[in-house]
């Protein structure tokens, strides 16, 4: 075991850093296919359990909308108690949680425990990245492993509906969550035995107060949504958006008075951020209603098995794993404006050719629009973090790292209940036509895409954001202080290039 680093300290490179990254790895991995084997499973797991529409997208959005809450709160607990130490018990708990899943007796155990993983998920995949980035200090080293970490999080997304497909069909549907228990052990082996622990020199204060605001707004607006179909005016649904309402005000006022806040709303006046934190909240809600959809579409209008249904998916992360790559490439040497573009338009391309789709539809037809769907959302993730980090200053590029990843999460929930509202009642002999009105809704969000990324990345919005960095440097915001340096005019000038 190697020595543990002390807090705050300078700490040498790991002897083996091959087994530190694939330990990260590893996390990320399990992380993804737990929810993309889960969405070819869904068929299978209404029939098993006699669940409602609105029973599956709890169980997808338990995951996801718990992550989406957590996120912040995770990284901060690693930078003061020790990324070591809490990357080792996500590990643990979402290990556990994983193996209730897969023996859970009804569907609301299933669901209980999809929330449990998730506690255990949200400390997986940031904190790994912060391990990853404290330990390789040399720069190739370090952008290597990042460009790892961030590859098998594309392959666990490509892989995931097959794997799923394959392992529904040979096992049941249990075993897409107990598969996830011998890659999480190995994982925590390999975190016992080549990371040590680190902390950040000055963590930041909790801020509970605002955590707790946060979860009830994105709860309340969660709930509303998912439950509101044929039930709109009910006490409860009504109370619920009155609640996200109440709950939204007080965040901000709490949020606006502490002197270490867990989202500090200023940020937002920057609207290069605020475009790529709502492009994310678009982007990754189209991915996950798309995936809900076409679940249901494949398994339960057309009637193929999971196998097929996983194969299917095939074209959609394809295109998703190559385009990635080129967007990457067209963001160092043109700037997020040309991928945001291509990403919106080809996502409404996309969705459209599949809003007019029917039981007889040619299945070559629709995995052409697969593929077209998989061009615009693997052009969307680059820039998006591009943007969100080159809009702030230097000091400030973690907070805006992670306002970006809670956005795609916050995202994913809000897909599966927004599409959700237009099939929750619907008989699998009418889901190919009562589902258009969700694809349109995806149409949509894909021209929102491509709107708000000419929005974000002109000159006004670099200017905005400027004036906007230099109003809280002259202030010395909350934990600044005078040194720590902001964001140039330089700087924010090449705010379309990383």
């Amino acid at each position: 075991m190697f020595a543990t680093k002390p807090p705050g300290g300078a700490s040498s490179s790991p002897r083996r850093p091959q087994f530190l990254v694939a330990a990260c790895c590893l996390s990320v991995f399990v992380a993804g296919i737990s929810t993309t084997t889960l969405n070819v499973a869904l068929p299978t797991i209404r029939t098993r359990l006699h669940a409602s529409v609105s029973g599956l997208q709890w169980t997808v959005d338990a995951y996801s909308l718990v992550i989406a809450c957590l996120l912040l709160l995770a990284g901060s607990l690693a930078d003061r108690y020790g990324r070591r130490k809490v990357f080792l018990a996500g590990l643990v708990v979402f290990t556990a949680a994983s193996a209730g899943c897969g023996l859970a007796p009804s569907l609301g155990w299933l669901i209980a425990l999809r929330v449990v993983q998730a506690v255990g998920g949200s400390m997986l995949n940031p904190v790994a990245l912060s391990i990853i980035t404290d330990a390789l200090r040399d720069p190739a080293e370090r952008a290597r492993a990042i460009g790892t970490w961030g590859a098998v999080f594309g392959l666990s997304v490509g892989l995931g509906p097959a794997i799923g497909g394959l392992v529904v069909s040979a096992f049941g549907w249990r075993y897409v969550f107990l598969i996830n228990v011998p890659l999480g052990l190995l994982a925590i082996v390999l975190t016992m035995r080549y990371i040590t622990e680190s902390r950040a020199t000055e963590a930041r204060r909790l801020d509970p107060a605002g955590q707790l605001l946060f979860i009830v707004a994105l709860a309340a607006l969660t709930y509303g949504v998912i439950e509101s179909p044929g039930r709109f005016q009910s006490p409860m649904t009504v109370a619920s958006f009155a609640i996200l309402a109440i709950a939204v005000i007080l965040f901000v006022a709490v949020e606006l008075r502490s002197a270490q806040p867990l989202i500090d709303v200023r940020y937002f006046r920057s609207p290069p951020l605020t475009g790529a934190s709502l492009i994310a909240v678009l982007a990754f809600g189209v991915l996950a209603g798309f995936s809900f959809l076409s679940s249901l579409y494949l398994q339960q209008a057309r009637g193929l098995t999971a196998v097929a249904a996983g194969l299917a998916l095939l074209p959609m992360a394809g295109s998703m794993a190559v385009l990635g790559l080129v967007s990457g490439r067209v963001v160092a040497r043109r700037g997020p404006l040309v991928p945001l573009v291509v990403s919106g338009l080809a996502t409404a391309v996309g969705c459209a050719m599949l809003s007019g789709a029917t039981q007889h539809t040619p299945l070559v037809y629709v995995l052409a629009a697969y593929a077209v769907v998989g061009v615009g959302l693997g052009m969307v993730n680059p820039p998006i973090s591009t943007i969100a980090v080159s809009s702030m200053p230097s000091d400030q590029s973690g907070v805006a790292a992670s306002i970006a990843s809670t956005s795609r999460q916050a995202g994913g929930a809000l897909g599966v209940a927004v599409v959700g509202l237009f099939v929750a009642t619907s008989a699998p002999d009418q889901f190919a036509h009562d589902d258009r009105p969700a694809w349109l809704v995806l149409v949509c969000s894909g021209v929102a895409i491509a709107a708000l990324g000419l929005l974000s990345t002109g000159r006004w919005a670099r200017n905005a954001a400027l004036r906007n960095a230099d109003r809280m440097s002259a202030g010395f915001p909350r934990d600044s202080r005078p040194g720590n340096g902001s964001m140039s005019r330089n700087q924010t000038r090449r705010g379309n290039r990383p």
